[in-house]
C-alpha cells in the first residue's frame, strides 16, 4: 500500500484486492494461495471469501474479503499471523505489476443478497 494510505476507522468492512500474475505463474500462484485462503476462511472474524480470474487477462486475479471486524485489526492482527510469510515470499516476486487494494464500507442487509445458486 502507498504511504499516504489512510486506514478508515469502521467497524466491520470488505477488502477488495487485485494483482497481476505473469500467466506462466499462475499454478505456483495458486498453489500457495490455496492453504492461505483455507486459513483466512476458518478465521471466525472473516465472513466471505472469494476468489475471481478476470478471463481476458488470466493473470489478473482478484478477491474480496469481508471482515467482521476493524481494517486497523486487519493490519495489527490478522496479517501478522505466522501462515501468510510463506505465502508472501512465495508471491510476491510473482507480480508484473503493484498490487490493489480498496477497503469499502459494507451498507449491511438493506443492500445484501445471498442465494443457494451462487455457491454453484
Amino acid at each position: 500500500m502507498s504511504d499516504n494510505f489512510q486506514i478508515p476507522d469502521l467497524a466491520a468492512f470488505s477488502l477488495h484486492v487485485t494483482v497481476h500474475v505473469a500467466e506462466d505463474n499462475l499454478p505456483a500462484f495458486f498453489e500457495a494461495m490455496k492453504p492461505v485462503f483455507d486459513r483466512v476462511a476458518a478465521e471466525p472474524e472473516c465472513l466471505y471469501f472469494e476468489i475471481f480470474q478476470d478471463p481476458a487477462e488470466p493473470g489478473k486475479i482478484s478477491w474480496v474479503e469481508n471482515w467482521n471486524a476493524s481494517p486497523q485489526w486487519l493490519f495489527d492482527v490478522q496479517l501478522q499471523k505466522e501462515y501468510y510469510k510463506p505465502y508472501f515470499a512465495a508471491t510476491l516476486p510473482m507480480y508484473v505489476k503493484e498490487r490493489e487494494f480498496r477497503i469499502l464500507k459494507r451498507l449491511g442487509p438493506e443492500f445484501l443478497v445471498q442465494k443457494s445458486g451462487n455457491l454453484e
